[in-house]
């Protein structure tokens, strides 16, 4: 499976709590996984996300009929 890959970078002043929650909105609504996340000494992290290629294309919402 090929993958497509997206660089995120995080300010040192981003507590853990709420990188976790930046990082769930990504997976639930993009479908993006982590593939890496490096925690520089400043604080900083550079994380690298991760989905199948063609995602958004497979899994746009659908629209019922009314």
């Amino acid at each position: 499976m090929s993958y497509e890959y997206k660089p995120l970078r995080m300010p040192p002043h981003i507590d853990r709590l709420t990188a976790t929650a930046q990082l769930a909105v990504h997976a639930e609504f993009a479908g993006w996984e982590l593939a890496t996340v490096r925690l520089y000494p400043d604080g900083t992290r550079q994380v690298m996300l991760r989905r199948p290629r063609g995602w958004a294309a497979t899994q746009l919402p659908t629209r019922s009929p009314n």
